[in-house]
């Protein structure tokens, strides 16, 4: 027979599910329109039940980004693992990249607005500065990868670098896709394409 969990496991248990439940209903509503109770009438939770797992929207905001970005981190991996040709793996990730970018909009949405709340909020600088650096870290592991199997590994730029260009060119297709431009996936991954050939150009 199993035992029971700790009370703070199960603490945690029950912050992570409300976490993961109301993760759509925060990215309809952004941060500025977000507060428990608003969040408790567009979910099946009551506004004691959220009150009493998180302190204020912050906590839950920052709960449910730090559990969707968790996941995202490691939606290249299986590509960078089983890589043996550099145009297989670009093929790959330029076709997940823009994937990501058509189903997952009102996400990627809640996570610009939290990163941009960074400057003002200082209760999510930490939080930010640790997802952004998991960020970079994905796609340091692609791009060191895709040098690796093309034989450029002197010609890597830095991981910073990478990450900031690649990202800035994701968060214009984003807003360019929630205007309703239906070109931007595609756009997205020629664009990105075109700048892996300038952090990598050919010998």
């Amino acid at each position: 027979m199993r035992a029971a969990a700790p009370p703070d496991q199960k603490f945690d248990q029950r912050r992570a599910e409300l976490g993961e439940a109301t993760l759509q209903t925060l990215a309809s509503l952004g941060y500025a329109r977000t507060s428990l109770r608003e969040i408790a009438q567009n979910s099946a939770f009551s506004h004691g039940v959220l009150h009493y797992y998180f302190r204020d929207k912050t906590d839950l905001i920052l709960c449910s980004v730090r559990q969707y970005k968790a996941r995202c981190v490691t939606r290249y991996d299986h590509l960078v693992d089983e890589a043996t040709e550099a145009d297989a793996l670009l093929d790959g990730f330029l076709t997940t990249l823009g994937d990501t970018l058509r189903d997952e909009a009102p996400l990627h949405r809640l996570w610009y607005d939290l990163r941009s709340q960074a400057m003002f909020e200082e209760a999510f600088r930490a939080d930010v500065a640790l997802i952004d650096k998991s960020l970079e870290k994905m796609v340091w592991k692609v791009l060191s990868r895709l040098a690796a199997l093309r034989g450029q590994t002197d010609r890597l730029p830095s991981p910073s670098l990478a990450y900031a260009t690649l990202d800035g060119l994701f968060e214009q297709a984003l807003l360019r896709h929630l205007s309703g431009d239906r070109k931007a996936v595609a756009n997205l991954r020629r664009d990105t394409a075109d700048l892996l050939r300038c952090l990598l150009p050919a010998t």
